[in-house]
């Protein structure tokens, strides 16, 4: 497929940066579900990057940008803003490749997400999200002063790069998938994913999934231009981002089929699912995709081979315990 030329991140940029990446990075499950295609009605393909290192998609795209820095920026350092999977991503690439690590977390991160980021031996700095504090501006700045790289969750070449290739690993094993849907933040797992996916099988559908709460990326598409919204209320707290970047905007706008929405009940319904039928803890965020193709939102599916990204399960257990009971 012709990619457009004003898109800069490329089949091939994908490929290489698997080839940086895979001295750290799992090769993730792909499982099926009998009864997830039955209640569906298409075949199911769930890409488990729960399973992944730091139990999040995030850490392709860490490990592919921070090993494409050079000896002087490594002996710098790196600082990220994240509320908690890119977070620990960085922490972590940091700590195996000998970079030091800041990360700009928000007051209410999940403990879970803030102690793996501390445990993976990062400084972490807070803000304020309810009060409206810019996380981005406060990681600039630290860079400013102390000459950190700032390594972004998603409006960045190389980590889009590196989210794109678990649909490498995806078409590998079934490739002739007709739709991906996975969940969708900023879009950068999205982007990658949609790059590699209809680089490789044109005629393929990507969709991504955001809270009803917190649709900023749907609003940019429908406006065509960044649209910023209010901190979204919502359990999945990897999917809060404000407004996405003009990077992930234009390759979703150029490839993407679209962007649908679920509620915070319908993400709770498919973690439930998942651990009652296919035995896989999925932290809300990570549900989105599951949660849209489970509630009948994804267009187009019957009969289809459909592949699933459950992107991430880092969640309390007591809270997935609360957020389950019940349903």
């Amino acid at each position: 497929m012709a990619i457009s030329p004003q898109l800069t991140v490329r089949l091939e940029d994908v490929r290489a940066a698997r080839e940086r990446i895979a001295p750290w990075i799992h090769r993730t499950p792909v499982l099926t579900s009998r009864t997830a295609d039955e209640r569906m009605g298409c075949r199911t393909f769930f890409k488990c990057e729960t399973f992944q290192r730091t139990g999040a998609f995030k850490a392709r795209g860490a490990f592919a940008r921070l090993t494409q820095l050079t000896p002087e920026e490594r002996a710098r350092g790196v600082v990220a803003f994240s509320s908690g999977n890119h977070g620990q991503a960085t922490a972590c690439a940091a700590r195996e490749l000998g970079i030091r690590a800041t990360v700009v977390m928000p007051k209410d991160a999940p403990a879970l997400k803030l102690a793996a980021t501390r445990g993976y031996g990062a400084r972490v700095v807070f803000y304020d999200r309810a009060a409206g504090e810019d996380r981005e501006a406060i990681a600039r700045r630290i860079s400013e002063e102390e000459g950190l790289v700032v390594v972004p969750s998603f409006d960045d070449d190389g980590v889009i790069a590196g989210q794109g290739t678990l649909a490498l690993e995806l078409l590998e094993e079934v490739p002739d998938l007709d739709v991906i849907v996975t969940p969708c933040a900023g879009g950068g797992l999205l982007s990658g994913v949609t790059i590699a996916a209809r680089s490789i099988r044109p005629e393929i559908r990507t969709y991504g999934v955001e809270p009803e709460a917190g649709n900023d990326m749907q609003l940019s598409m429908e406006r065509g231009e960044v649209v910023t919204i209010p901190p979204p209320r919502t359990i999945a707290d990897s999917l809060q981002t404000m407004a996405a970047a003009q990077r992930t905007l234009d390759i979703l706008r150029a490839l993407s089929a679209g962007i649908l929405t679920v509620s915070d009940l319908e993400l709770r319904r498919a973690m439930a699912f998942a651990a009652e039928r296919m035995k896989i803890v999925v932290e809300p965020g990570g549900a989105a995709g599951f949660a849209a193709l489970l509630h009948g939102k994804v267009p187009d599916t019957a009969g289809r081979k459909v592949g699933v990204v459950l992107s991430g399960g880092n969640v309390d257990l007591a809270l997935f315990g609360e957020l389950v009971a019940g349903l």
